[in-house]
């Protein structure tokens, strides 16, 4: 049990868990319905709410209640924990800084918002560059205080206990195989997926959620620029966007939804508490991929997905399982990250970790960043953006403040990976009850060996070992591809 300090201690992070909430809440609102001209009121509303959330993991007494705590129990020891990781990593901040990003980061998405389909980088880049020095600050701080190199506190605040020098012999590895995997198996401009109206695509999502088992009554799903998932255990909320291949709008809300799976399945008896969070974005993009790239464009999934969409659209040979799988594996370079195929998708990850770490280290200024952007692009995928549309400014994530994030998407490809060999040696039917339509085999490991631990684990690779007895590693990835693609 834990002592008085501890229960107070649980009372003011369940305070600074509702802020943080409504600060995501905000956010939401902002990509998808909010109006452009509220930009600057929603950014001092976000700065409000980041401000006292940091006032309240940062003031005296919490310092003073962390100290004293005590908590025997297990999860009570892990709540500890991540209290204490929490207050040091934000104790070096000052509130005007926290309150600065916020500010800088609320204006750099708006403009983004205007400037991306043009690619009006010299309009975005005054935006940017205020976010790049507030980040460059914040990673300075923080390094200082963990004892950290400043990328390194980034990365930890994304996937706590991450370092680059790891994540850079990886990616090593993975730049090494993969090019000649894409030579081997590249097919040309891709096939056409499921054709249809937006109502029609919107239709087929939900019932591709509803087959996951995510239900209407706590998961929305909107539209937004950019595909994302947000929201708390019971008020989630995912996107995605209809303005590309049509296919793709539906492999976006597969995507968001083995998050949005990930945020229900936290345990329920540590709500508004840290370790009922998720174990960092790693963990995070392990699960999206699972449900994506591990099951949603297995051979077993095709079968299904081919009756809805026989289904919900005009029937058509195109629905045949055999093509379905061949254009849900198609591989083919594309300047696009969020269209690009599992093979040649852990390059674009590799280019944008090579521009954000220069980024932050000072040796590339934020007006370089198209050259330097494109000219990785086409050293790793053998193409030259013809523009910052299609190049720096595709994502949103460095306007929103977003570095040490993208690592974590390729990470979460290995972690996938991983947890489905040792799922399907756990549970050797599991393909068989995808193939008719039924994921709670596959969901109900995920949930005990994933979801319902939150952050029990003190890491991702503690989180990964005890569900298949190692820590991360490229391994289990590379056979995955391998088998999937030069099978």
């Amino acid at each position: 049990m834990g002592n008085g300090s501890y229960e107070r201690l649980e009372r003011r992070f369940a305070r600074i868990a509702d802020l943080n909430a409504a600060s995501r809440t905000v956010r939401w609102y902002s990509l998808t319905y909010g109006p452009p001209g509220g930009e600057a009121a929603r950014g001092h509303q976000q700065a409000t709410l980041g401000g006292l959330a940091h006032e309240l993991l940062t003031a005296p007494e919490c310092a003073d209640a962390l100290a004293a705590a005590r908590a025997d129990e297990p999860w009570q020891a892990a709540n500890l924990r991540e209290m204490r990781r929490l207050h040091g990593a934000a104790a070096a901040l000052p509130t005007d800084l926290v309150e600065a990003k916020a500010r800088a980061v609320s204006r750099a998405q708006g403009v983004w918002h205007r400037t991306q389909h043009e690619g009006d980088f010299a309009a975005f880049l005054p935006a940017l560059r205020e976010v790049v020095e507030r980040v460059r600050e914040e990673a300075g701080i923080r390094g200082e205080a963990l004892g950290l190199e400043p990328y390194d506190a980034l990365l930890d605040s994304y996937d706590p206990g991450r370092r680059g020098e790891g994540v850079a012999a990886m990616f090593a590895e993975l730049e090494v195989f993969l090019p000649g995997v894409i030579d081997r198996v590249r097919g040309g401009p891709k096939p056409p997926g499921p054709e249809g109206s937006r109502a029609d695509l919107e239709r087929l999502a939900r019932r591709l959620m509803a087959m996951l088992g995510l239900e209407e009554r706590h998961v929305r799903l909107d539209e937004s620029a950019h595909p994302f998932s947000t929201g708390e255990r019971d008020d989630v909320r995912i996107t995605t966007r209809y303005s590309g291949p049509p296919g793709e709008a539906l492999m976006a809300v597969l995507h968001e939804s083995g998050h949005a799976l990930y945020t229900r399945g936290l345990p329920e008896d540590w709500r508004r508490q840290p370790v009922g969070r998720n174990r960092g974005m790693t963990a995070h993009e392990s699960q999206s991929l699972s449900i994506e790239m591990q099951a949603c464009r297995s051979p077993a999934f095709a079968v299904p997905y081919a009756r809805l969409l026989n289904e919900e659209l005009a029937p058509a040979d195109d629905w045949e399982p055999a093509r379905l799988y061949r254009v849900l594996n198609h591989v083919e370079p594309d300047l696009v990250r969020v269209e690009a195929d599992e093979v040649s998708y852990p390059l674009h990850i590799i280019v944008r970790h090579r521009c954000e770490t220069a980024l932050i280290s000072g040796a590339l200024d934020p007006a370089d960043l198209p050259g330097a952007f494109d000219d990785a692009v086409e050293a790793l995928l053998g193409i030259r953006p013809p523009g910052p549309r299609e190049g720096c400014m595709q994502d949103i994530h460095w306007s929103g403040g977003s570095f040490g994030y993208f690592p974590t998407y390729t990470l979460g490809a290995l972690m996938a990976a991983q947890l489905a060999e040792a799922m399907r040696a756990a549970v050797p039917d599991v393909d068989r009850e995808i193939e008719r339509g039924d994921f709670r085999p596959l969901t109900g490991w995920l949930r005990e060996h994933v979801h319902s631990r939150g952050c029990l684990d003190a890491s991702s690779d503690d989180l990964v070992e005890q569900a298949t007895g190692r820590p991360l590693d490229t391994g289990a990835f590379l056979r995955h591809i391998e088998a999937r693609y030069s099978g």
